[in-house]
C-alpha cells in the first residue's frame, strides 16, 4: 500500500476503483462538491518493468488523460461553478525511465496527461493537487503540476524536486553533502518540503498526525483544506499566474518574475 492509495481510500466516500491496476479513482464529498480523486499507485505485475513502483509510464500517462477527459466531457453541459473538482493525490517517484518507454514515446503519453489537466483547469474544473509522498521529476509534471492549487503534507518524507538527490549531485558535480550545504541558502536546491513551499508553488502545508495512515482527524482537516482550495480555485485565475504573484514567489523568485515580464513585453 502506497501513501497515494492510503490517502485516496481515506478521503473517498465509498469504494475506490482501478481504471487500470496502477491508476485509481474515487469520489469524495468536499463541501458542496463531489470531487473526483485520482492517484497513481504501484503495480508490481505491470508488463512495463520500469513502472512497477508507482512511476508514471506509458499506460499511466494515457490513463490519467482518459480519466480526466472523461470528467470534463461529462460535465461540459454544466455551468462553470458546478463542474466537478479534480483532486490529484500525488505519491510518484518519477516518470518511468526505460528503453521501451523512450521507444514508444513516453513524452507523448505524459504530455497527454498534462494537456488533460490543463484543459480541465481552463474549462472551469478546480484542479487541486494533494502531495502526500514523493513528487519527483516527470511524475509530478504529468500528475499534479497543472493544478490551480497545490497542497502538501508537512512531513519529512514528502519530497518534491526535479530529480533524485544522488542524480542532482552527479549532474552538478558535487557530493550529496555539498548539495545539502548549498540548499541551506538556496531554496530551489533543497529537498525539504518547507523550503519548496517558499517558492510560490505551494498554497498550503498541512500538518497531520500520521502521513502514512491518516487518522480521522487528519482526514477531516485535509478535507477542510481541499474544500477551501476549491473555493480559492473558483475565485482565482484559470491560468497559473498566481504562482508568480504569490507572496512566496515575490520573495524567492524575483529573477523568474523579471524574466517573465521581459518575455511578455517582447511578445506583446
Amino acid at each position: 500500500m502506497s501513501r497515494g492509495q492510503n490517502w485516496t481510500q481515506a478521503l473517498a466516500d465509498g469504494d475506490v476503483s482501478n481504471v487500470v491496476p496502477s491508476v485509481i479513482t474515487a469520489d469524495a464529498t468536499l463541501g458542496g462538491d463531489t470531487a473526483r480523486l485520482i492517484a497513481v499507485v504501484p503495480d508490481p505485475q505491470s508488463p512495463y518493468h520500469r513502472a512497477r513502483k508507482g512511476e508514471i509510464g506509458l499506460r499511466e500517462g494515457l490513463t490519467l488523460a482518459e480519466t480526466v477527459t472523461e470528467v470534463v466531457t461529462k460535465d461540459a453541459h454544466l455551468p462553470d461553478d458546478r463542474r466537478r473538482p479534480i483532486v490529484a493525490v500525488v505519491d510518484v517517484p518519477s516518470q518511468a525511465y526505460g528503453r521501451i518507454e523512450e521507444m514508444l514515446g513516453i513524452h507523448h503519453a505524459l504530455a497527454t496527461a498534462v494537456d488533460a489537466y490543463a484543459s480541465a483547469r481552463t474549462a472551469g474544473h478546480p484542479v487541486i493537487t494533494l502531495i502526500v509522498g514523493t513528487a519527483l521529476s516527470g511524475g509530478l509534471l504529468a500528475h499534479g503540476s497543472q493544478a490551480n492549487q497545490m497542497l502538501a503534507l508537512n512531513d519529512p518524507d514528502v519530497v518534491i524536486h526535479a530529480m533524485h538527490k544522488v542524480a542532482a549531485a552527479e549532474v552538478t558535480l558535487r557530493t550529496v553533502d555539498e548539495l545539502d550545504e548549498l540548499a541551506r541558502s538556496i531554496p530551489p536546491l533543497s529537498y525539504n518540503v518547507t523550503d519548496w513551499a517558499k517558492l510560490g508553488l505551494c498554497d498550503e502545508l498541512l500538518d497531520v498526525e500520521n502521513a502514512n495512515d491518516p487518522t480521522d482527524g487528519d482526514v477531516q482537516r485535509t478535507k477542510g483544506a481541499l474544500t477551501a482550495a476549491i473555493e480559492r480555485a473558483r475565485r482565482g485565475p484559470r491560468d497559473l499566474s498566481n504562482r508568480l504573484t504569490s507572496p512566496g514567489a515575490q520573495q524567492t523568485r524575483a529573477a523568474s518574475r523579471r524574466i517573465h515580464e521581459a518575455l511578455a513585453a517582447q511578445w506583446q
